[in-house]
């Protein structure tokens, strides 16, 4: 008969590897039980890994959406808070009118002047209102200021334009003073010279650095919308022109009836102004309510996918808790008996 023996060393290695793999199982089974996904996603699917990434890349991508949706909204909350002020604008100065209408006092004009000038300054602060670093009136061009400022000092290109208008058109008419224009040249003035400035070239030369194109944005996988207007719309254009006019020549010394012409015609372009500017709120109002219900699409779309990333990546929680319970036990028993064989001695038997 052959006896063999059996070291206990090697009894204590065997258990100290079996400690070390019950530990690191128990560990990514417990991380398993936090997450409730696998700990290893590419290990457990094999070749349905690419499903899960590709649900995850479209969960990164409706986040991505919904951060854009969330800046465009804003943008748009902006804009429309810019556009009530100029609107609000626009109706002081037809109220205006309308209350000096057929007054030739000097300081009723005076009056009025001011009250314009002042519109026409809370306007272009308006107008150059920025968000995030961007102006919003400025179309593409959104790092530069869309409107100039009519009474700067030096003054304005704009200034300028409007002066040298006047001067040429009294060279050409034989008009030396003010007071020698009848109703019909004045309004052939205001027709045939003013109004050309503010709907042509002249606007982008001496009034605006905005683009015409709008900012466009992404909403949603096949949605994208104008999320702003600019400075070169029409209500803007009615807005300035009709500001010049009550300005620059209500107060002059003129005719009463050649002042009610001004005052009508400026009435007149203030009205269009106002329906503009009533449009543009209308048509950045829409693009709100598009950006909210995109946005309330993605976050149906988002919680569709969290379920199906889950079916696909999510562990059975009652099986893994089962599992863990079961390593907690063995590796108990395996710390006790490695406890007995560390206390297996001969010295305890001589």
């Amino acid at each position: 008969m052959k006896t063999s023996f059996v070291s206990n060393l090697a009894i204590q290695t065997a258990m100290r590897l079996t400690i070390q793999q019950t530990q690191a199982e128990l560990l990514r089974r417990t991380q398993e039980s936090t997450s409730g996904i696998h700990y290893d996603i590419g290990l457990t699917l094999g070749a349905s890994t690419s499903r899960s990434l590709n649900l995850q890349r479209e969960l990164d991508r409706m986040g991505s959406l919904k951060g854009t949706n969330a800046v465009v909204t804003q943008r748009l909350s902006a804009s429309q808070g810019a556009l009530e002020t100029m609107q609000k604008a626009a109706e002081k100065v037809r109220d205006t009118l309308v209350t000096y209408k057929g007054n030739d006092s000097v300081d009723a004009m005076k009056i009025l002047k001011s009250e314009v000038n002042g519109a026409l300054q809370i306007f272009t602060s308006a107008a150059n209102t920025s968000f995030n670093g961007e102006f919003l009136f400025s179309g593409i061009n959104s790092d530069v200021k869309p409107l100039a400022d009519y009474n700067s000092v030096p003054p304005s290109a704009a200034k300028a334009a409007f002066d040298t208008a006047l001067s040429s058109y009294m060279s050409t008419n034989s008009l030396t003073d003010m007071s020698q224009f009848t109703p019909a040249q004045m309004q052939d003035f205001i027709t045939t010279k003013l109004e050309p400035m503010f709907m042509g070239t002249d606007w982008d030369a001496n009034w605006s650095d905005a683009s015409s194109q709008n900012m466009t944005s992404r909403i949603s996988a096949s949605e994208v919308i104008e999320s702003s207007t600019n400075a070169n719309t029409k209500s803007f254009r009615m807005f300035a022109l009709a500001s010049v006019i009550s300005s620059e020549l209500m107060d002059k010394n003129v005719d009463s009836q050649v002042r009610n012409t001004l005052n009508n015609a400026a009435f007149g372009y203030m009205e269009q102004a106002i329906a503009g500017l009533n449009g543009e709120r209308s048509s950045l109002g829409i693009s709100e309510s598009r950006v909210k219900k995109a946005t309330t699409s993605i976050e149906a779309q988002e919680k569709l996918i969290k379920t199906h990333i889950i079916d696909v990546n999510g562990i059975d929680q009652e099986e893994n808790a089962t599992r863990v319970n079961m390593l907690k036990t063995q590796l108990d028993t395996s710390y006790a008996l490695t406890s007995r064989l560390q206390q297996m001695s001969l010295l305890n038997y001589l």
